[in-house]
């Protein structure tokens, strides 16, 4: 009867191995998110990424999404880039791509945090409600048709309530003369301010007849005649390239904020890609404008703000620092 009974118990024994064993190699054979090569495979298919353009996964970082992990993917094809954010499960077994939204704050809080813009050309009065950053490229003719809407409008319905910011991102890969014209306009910029809005008005008026060789004495020839700018100073500038570096560092935090394109616009943090008409352009700024009279956490004058305590800034080009 003993012997009976612990034939049963070894049986059962040996069916709860095999169940354990079978449940092991199901959990094996479940694909996870964490292994870069299995992703890449899916996220190709997902997105339809032909093979010409590289996929880089990142290692997965702290999430302020509980239960879940952060992945950057980046794709690239030449010189061009763009990123892509997806939340993984911490059991690798579920992706989602979108964005989180902390209710207890500005919704664009986390583009707000970066972007900088001290020491950019700005038109408009200090201490706006609403803040407008623009990245733009010279050469690019979208940015043609939005300067122009912007140099138009802005400062006509909004002289009070709408401080505009310029910061260069010349897109090299696609256009040739754009980054030299770029470091043309900082030299301008650094001889005087004020000087740079004619500057952009020339550039984008005369965007179809500029090119890489006539590029410096078209420039110059603007500039030969006006009392505020030196020509010869801005002539060397143009040659030694003496303000690349600011341009590079531009487009560099432009690179952080995933500015992958221009026009890119930040209307109080609110991203917007590719040109905007005037119309919705001044539907967003109005809600913007409603929105602060209560919220007060974006513009100049939201009460986040400490002025930098140096007493030779240059204030047409300088800006607060935010504080969140």
């Amino acid at each position: 009867m003993f012997k009976q009974f612990l034939a049963y118990v070894v049986a059962a024994l040996l069916l709860v191995a095999a169940g354990a064993a079978q449940s092991d190699k199901k959990s094996s054979d479940k694909k996870s998110a964490y292994n870069k090569a299995e992703l890449e495979t899916y996220i190709r298919h997902l997105w339809v990424i032909p093979t010409a353009i590289g996929v880089s996964v990142g290692d997965p970082q702290p999430s302020e999404l509980p239960g879940f992990q952060e992945v950057h993917v980046k794709l690239t094809q030449g010189e061009a880039s763009q990123e892509l954010l997806l939340y993984v499960t911490k059991d690798g077994g579920k992706i989602v791509q979108g964005n989180v939204y902390d209710f207890n704050f500005n919704p664009f809080k986390k583009d707000l945090d970066k972007l900088q813009t001290a020491f950019q050309p700005s038109l408009g009065t200090a201490g706006a409600t609403v803040v407008i950053v623009l990245y733009s490229d010279f050469q690019c003719p979208f940015c043609k048709t939005e300067a122009q809407m912007l140099r138009k409008n802005l400062v006509a319905n909004y002289p009070t309530q709408v401080r505009l910011y310029f910061i260069d991102f010349p897109l090299v890969q696609l256009h040739p003369w754009a980054k030299a014209a770029a470091i043309a306009g900082r030299c301008v910029f650094h001889q005087d301010p004020a000087s740079f809005w004619d500057y952009y008005d020339f550039v984008y008026g005369h965007q179809e007849t500029i090119t890489a060789d006539n590029l410096k004495s078209t420039v110059t020839g603007w500039s030969k005649d006006r009392k505020d700018i030196d020509n010869v100073q801005l002539g060397q500038c143009i040659d030694t390239k003496d303000t690349e570096k600011e341009v590079d560092a531009e487009m560099a935090k432009g690179k952080l904020l995933q500015v992958d394109g221009t026009p890119t616009m930040f209307v109080n943090g609110r991203r917007i890609v590719n040109s905007i008409e005037w119309p919705n352009l001044k539907a967003t700024i109005d809600n913007e404008i409603e929105y602060q009279k209560v919220a007060k956490n974006a513009g100049e004058d939201c009460g986040c703000e400490q002025k930098l305590d140096v007493p030779g800034l240059p204030q047409p080009g300088a800006s607060p620092v935010r504080k969140q």
